[in-house]
């Protein structure tokens, strides 16, 4: 008996402090995960695997029975299941998978953008003795920052001039 007695703060006072931690943990994870694309294509391929192996069972299914009758071994009574709709649920799951890859190739790109366009950090002024060999200079990154600027600008105009030749365009037609 003197085993099975629980000590303050032994293991059996643990767990019940670290429920609630460890299902917000659970929790932010699976909020994590459903917005990650990789995971939530992981996610899928087993359903994607069982609705082909239902379009294939069906598919089957409906073949031997429209055999059957076209033999007429069987009358067209028996009631089959819709190969359509199960289709319709696999073209459904690839198009989730293709999304999930179109925006896991799209975040790449952006953190590839990301790393391009600003590689090394700056360092801040609250830890000036924490600088890193990678990190650029403040002047350093005002230029960069400047010249993105001008690039914005230079979109900005090309953009204008663009829909002003649109516009002039559509007025000239509308006249005729």
């Amino acid at each position: 008996m003197a085993s099975q007695q629980q000590q303050p703060g032994g293991p059996m006072s643990q767990p019940g402090l670290q429920q609630p931690t460890s299902i917000q943990q659970q929790q932010q994870l699976s909020q994590q995960q459903d917005f990650d694309p990789v995971h939530r294509f992981k996610m899928l391929i087993p359903q994607l695997k069982e609705s082909l192996q239902n379009v294939m069972k069906i598919a089957s299914l409906n073949l031997a029975h429209n055999t059957a009758i076209d033999n007429g071994i069987k009358s067209s009574d028996a009631s089959v299941q819709r190969f359509d709709k199960s289709l319709e649920e696999f073209y459904a799951l690839c198009d989730q998978l293709e999304l999930c890859l179109r925006l896991a190739y799209e975040c790449l790109s952006q953190s590839i953008d990301s790393a391009k366009h600003s590689p090394n950090l700056v360092p801040t002024a609250t830890k000036p003795d924490t600088v890193q060999t990678e990190s650029m200079s403040y002047a350093q990154y005002l230029g960069m920052i400047k010249s993105q600027i001008s690039c914005a600008k230079d979109i900005h105009n090309a953009l204008l001039e663009c829909s002003k030749k649109i516009a002039g365009k559509g007025q000239t037609q509308g006249i005729m």
